[in-house]
């Protein structure tokens, strides 16, 4: 897929550095903590252009990419690259790819946990396996982009919670908040959940609030009044155009606001409905799943790299299936459509993999991209799936007798 990928760039005269989503983090990093420069500046950004494109933008050449890449972080997330920012950054993106990997595989066993999947050791292994080998895992091992961390750290913080490790869990909550806009969503639902029963889960949000003072003012610390730049320069970065959201695709903008508003009043519903659930039950994890599965459909970024984030919705399906399969025909369809999207991309890279063994890989270039085919149509898929079994599970449990 890279070479494919790299060829069709080329064709098309795009400018192509390292394309590397850390490497913005890390330079303002670098810059920041060993010559003192500011990571939102120009200066900065145009340092970082050099490296992800090959050379900075003009903002007077029509052909030059949208995108800016600039440092679009909260300024405390210098202090996770800290320890990397003296090696090079080939050396950086190298240990990265494999940790983010690692993230992927790990986060599996912890939303197992958080969901109340109580699978044997092979199956959590095979799922791990599964996890790393899908499209949306190599396109974070090429691109590094840090979504692989924060899924790790709400993951082990949701299977913290489980475990009744309520400290830690708001402590890897307020390290998740290094990406606002892609963990937002489940950290307010963690929080939710926790002053729901304040008496008992008071230390999720004791803890999740000291640790990101603690980022905060350590930040400050570091570049004082650096808030007002942070928010210029998300201001700024909606400027130069973001991905629509998945809804946005498929529907038009009016049709797609209405399914947004409607999907927040449900998953509004669910948590309401979950919020005295104990972590690690059934009810704790469908709303986990709502929240994730949601998140992905409404948020403007359709990069494959953030589906990782439906883990936990994928394997609470899986966990329910013979309960959904009693519910009815079309949430049965819908969860095998699901595990269909999946089965297409590791069947079909391998075909591609065997067949690369007897044909030269640039006469299948062609054909990179087949695994790919279904990733757009995954999150909406899985999100129908959940809301036909939740709605059946619900509809035949009313029509049961109380005895």
């Amino acid at each position: 897929m890279a070479p494919a990928e790299t060829a069709a760039v080329h064709r098309q005269g795009i400018l192509m550095g390292n394309n590397s989503d850390l490497y913005p983090r890390w330079l303002g990093a670098r810059e920041l903590l060993l010559h003192g420069r500011d990571p939102y500046s120009a200066d900065v950004t145009r340092d970082i252009q050099s490296g992800f494109y090959g050379r900075p933008l003009d903002p007077r050449n029509p052909s030059d990419p949208v995108k800016q890449e600039a440092f679009v972080y909260p300024l405390y997330v210098v202090f996770l690259i800290a320890p990397t920012v003296t090696m090079s950054f080939a050396t950086v993106a190298e240990i990265f790819r494999w940790f983010l990997l690692f993230a992927v595989a790990a986060s599996v066993p912890l939303w197992m946990r958080a969901i109340s999947f109580r699978a044997g050791i092979l199956l959590a292994i095979s799922g791990m396996l599964l996890a790393v080998s899908s499209s949306p895992a190599i396109s974070e091992y090429h691109q590094q982009n840090l979504a692989g961390l924060v899924i790790l750290f709400l993951a082990a913080a949701a299977a913290a919670a489980a475990r009744n490790w309520l400290m830690l869990s708001g402590f890897l909550l307020a390290l998740a908040t290094i990406k606002p806009d892609f963990s937002g969503p489940l950290i307010l639902w963690f929080l939710f959940w926790s002053a729901s029963s304040w008496k008992v889960r008071q230390r999720v949000i004791w803890s999740f609030a000291g640790t990101l003072a603690a980022l905060l003012v350590a930040a400050e610390i570091v570049s004082p009044h650096w808030v007002p730049r942070f928010v210029t320069a998300v201001r700024h970065y909606t400027d130069y155009g973001i991905d629509p959201s998945v809804l946005r695709l498929f529907f038009p903008s009016f049709v797609a606001n209405l399914a947004i508003a409607a999907l927040l009043v449900s998953l509004g519903l669910v948590c309401w409905k979950s919020r005295n659930a104990p972590a690690g039950t059934e009810d704790f994890g469908w709303a986990l799943a709502w929240v994730v599965t949601v998140t992905l459909a409404i948020i403007p970024k359709t990069a494959a790299y953030n589906q990782p984030l439906l883990i936990p919705a994928l394997l609470i399906l899986l966990a329910r299936y013979r309960r959904i399969s009693q519910a009815g025909r079309f949430p049965r369809a819908m969860v095998k459509a699901v595990l269909l999207c999946l089965l297409w991309e590791w069947a079909t890279a391998l075909i591609l993999a065997l067949a690369s063994l007897f044909i030269p890989a640039a006469n299948l270039a062609f054909l990179a991209f087949v695994p790919e085919y279904t990733s757009l149509a995954l999150t909406p898929i899985s999100l129908l799936a959940l809301m036909a079994a939740t709605l059946a599970i619900q509809r035949k449990a009313r029509t049961v007798s109380p005895a």
